[in-house]
């Protein structure tokens, strides 16, 4: 029908993960633009704070995402296990929010933390198991997988999107 975008056959690929080839509607010159923006650009490594350890020298720059909006980037690797959402876990982390206002951190705090992976919010347990014991992750996490339109006040406002740098100490 005219107007209507037509089915063809062009390759895009929006994460490493993407599989080569997708059946897309055409679209026009602007929303090609939009989608190419849509993904993820490169961002420097964060500042590591004292205690952190080193990144892998093969680190990547551009985030990776899950289906349910996570984004992450493993900035150390890890020789461990992966965690399952049943595990506990002990972690140090670093927590801020876009603009770089710092909420948390057991690196300032001097203290690593332990628990159940299963008991924090949804984009940590799905994060952590991304990464192997003695790794480290950085995550991007969307409110809907954060503390949502309810925030955790004072410090997490409604709506916000986490940033955290987290080091995978182990897990049991």
């Amino acid at each position: 029908m005219p107007g209507h975008p037509r089915e063809t056959k062009r390759c895009v690929r929006v994460f490493p993960f993407t599989p080569p080839c997708l059946s897309l509607p055409s679209v026009s010159p602007f929303q090609q633009e939009t989608t190419v923006a849509a993904a993820p650009a490169e961002v420097p490594h964060p500042v590591l704070p004292a205690g952190a350890g080193k990144l892998d020298a093969d680190a990547p720059k551009a985030f990776a995402a899950t289906l349910s909006g996570l984004q992450f980037r493993v900035l150390r690797k890890g020789t461990g296990a992966s965690p399952k959402a049943t595990n506990t876990v002990k972690v140090n982390y670093h927590g801020w929010l876009d603009g770089g206002k710092v909420f948390d951190s057991s690196y300032k705090r001097g203290e690593a933390i332990e628990f159940p992976l299963n008991r924090v919010i949804p984009g940590w347990t799905e994060g952590m198991q991304l990464v192997g014991q003695g790794g480290m992750i950085e995550l991007l996490i969307p409110s809907d997988l954060g503390y949502g339109a309810r925030g955790a006040p004072p410090d997490i406002p409604p709506g916000a999107t986490l940033h955290f740098l987290v080091e995978l100490l182990d897990v049991r």
